[in-house]
């Protein structure tokens, strides 16, 4: 397998691509969030799958998970992890519902977090399309009722070598003061890396200019 090298200069160049991204999804989810939303993005991380799937499983019992898959050129998924405390906030501001219950998720409430994991993933991928010029999209996003490696395997399995990109993206929404973190996975597979990385080396690393068209 290919081992793609990505300098310190290439990764910072695909995670300011990736704020620029995560900006216009921050503004989008904040208009049905009636309040602020800030998102950062940390370190890129290489992964092994099992390395992958095994960070996946520690929020698979504790956090509803909803994933997109990102086609087209690129081949990837998001995956957001709402915990119980997350959906009751959420349900409260954005479903006006009180005293939410926590345990099964209501029809609206599911509805909610499809949603906001539709305009969070739709305005990333919309902008990643605009700054690499391809032709990307995200499909409806799902909550995944079985095990995550089955839901993830049209990625997984079709590329059992694969060695994904992984963001670790926070999603920090504030509400009458009070921070909720939203987790939020994002990655790429390794064919997808190296399109991503070929795009980048064509332009001529002057930011001002790169993203002058977003």
């Amino acid at each position: 397998m290919m081992d793609p090298h990505v300098t310190e200069l290439e990764k910072d160049i695909i995670k300011e691509i990736l704020n620029i991204g995560l900006a216009r999804a921050a503004d989008s989810f904040a208009a049905i969030a009636k309040d602020k939303v800030l998102l950062k993005v940390p370190d890129v991380q290489l992964l092994e799958v099992k390395d992958l799937l095994s960070l996946v499983a520690k929020y698979e019992d504790t956090h509803i998970i909803i994933q997109s898959d990102i086609k087209g050129d690129f081949n990837g998924s998001t995956l957001m992890l709402f915990s119980e405390d997350h959906v009751a906030l959420l349900s409260e501001v954005c479903l006006s519902m009180l005293d939410v219950r926590k345990g099964e998720l209501s029809v609206m409430q599911e509805s909610l977090l499809l949603e906001i994991s539709n305009i969070i993933t739709g305005a990333l991928v919309t902008q990643l399309a605009n700054i690499l010029k391809s032709n990307i999209y995200g499909s409806p996003p799902k909550a995944p009722k079985s095990h995550i490696a089955t839901s993830l395997k049209d990625i997984l399995v079709q590329h059992p070598l694969f060695q994904p990109l992984v963001f670790t993206v926070i999603t920090k929404f504030q509400h009458n003061s009070k921070d909720v973190e939203l987790p939020l996975l994002l990655f790429f597979d390794t064919t997808t890396l190296l399109k991503i990385l070929d795009i980048i080396r064509s332009f001529n690393y002057d930011k001002n200019n790169m993203f002058e068209n977003t």
